[in-house]
């Protein structure tokens, strides 16, 4: 293994970083350019051949599956949920579940922190030509931060699930009989202009939260809180929006008359009580807030979308 390949991989000898991985081929290609276009064609060459190879072989070992009836529809899901494995299937065109099927199971992944915040997306079509239309629902284009949820939650997912999809078009709540459709990035133009755009970040802390937990991690230079309420994971800034102090020492309390899965996250300092289901709305002061940041739970992976540091 080269010294490249070995910086990629897990410093406990295990596997490599995949985004890493990924990052590495893309610098090794802009580089290659520094030798001319000749120089950058050929190493495009080279990773399409490698790439057609690996494709083949992957192939053929599905047929020898196939072949032996061990090909069943259980080993087809275990496939299809290895993050790894799906990257390549859906790369050779070799994934078991269609690419509205695996658009339908990315919006599921992101469904409980919109449901956090009152809303819901729907998907409408995917067309031939690779584009997605989806129509948000409840309350959600309301919510503090949904600019934030529709670039990084909901497209993150998409493009993470079907990467061949081109273009996604999201249908906004309307009176009007027929909506407009707007892109991403017409909807995204107003959030980009106040800063840069954030980035998702593995975070094994939250990962291993048991009902009721909770845990302030340091991503990038944001300190994230995560609390677990039920089967349901959040994450917010961790910040306190009365006194603006840290809530890593928060505990969670359930709310008076509520049922089990209620939880008020109460401040350490000033004793402030935050809604965790309500996007982290301030009970005693309903015009504070928490800041919630964008989560998906992916296999056991836990990301968090954090903002990008602003420049000083």
């Amino acid at each position: 293994m080269s010294g490249s390949a070995h910086a990629e991989a897990g410093r406990d000898g295990g596997p490599p970083d995949l985004r890493a991985v990924g990052d590495r081929i893309d610098a090794l290609l802009d580089a290659s350019s520094s030798g001319g276009a000749v120089a950058r064609e050929r190493s495009e060459e080279l990773v399409r051949l490698v790439a057609d190879l690996y494709g083949t072989g992957i192939e053929r070992i599905l047929e020898i599956l196939h072949g032996a009836g061990h090909l069943d529809d259980e080993v087809l899901a275990l496939l299809a949920n290895d993050d790894l494995v799906a990257s390549l299937l859906i790369v050779h065109g070799l994934h078991p579940h269609g690419v509205e099927q695996r658009v339908e199971q990315a919006l599921e992944s992101v469904r409980p922190y919109l449901g956090s915040h009152g809303g819901d997306v729907e998907l409408l079509e995917v067309s031939d030509e690779g584009t997605v239309r989806l129509r948000l629902l409840g309350s959600c284009d309301g919510c503090p931060s949904s600019s934030v949820t529709l670039e990084l939650a909901v497209e993150g997912a998409i493009e993470a699930a079907a990467p061949e999809i081109t273009r996604i078009e999201v249908e906004t709540p309307s009176h009007e009989p027929t909506a407009p459709l707007i892109s991403v990035d017409s909807l995204m133009s107003h959030v980009r202009e106040t800063g840069p755009a954030g980035s998702w970040e593995n975070v094994p802390k939250l990962a291993i939260l048991h009902p009721g937990g909770i845990a302030e991690a340091l991503v990038q230079q944001t300190r994230v809180l995560g609390c677990r309420v039920g089967d349901s994971l959040y994450a917010f800034r961790s910040r306190c929006a009365r006194c603006e102090h840290g809530l890593a020492d928060a505990t969670l309390a359930r709310r008076l008359g509520g049922d089990m899965d209620s939880a008020l996250l109460v401040c350490p300092s000033c004793q402030a009580h935050y809604d965790v289901r309500r996007a982290g709305v301030c009970v005693d002061v309903p015009d504070l807030h928490l800041d919630p940041l964008p989560l998906l739970t992916d296999n056991g992976v836990v990301s968090v979308a954090v903002p990008a540091p602003v420049p000083s």
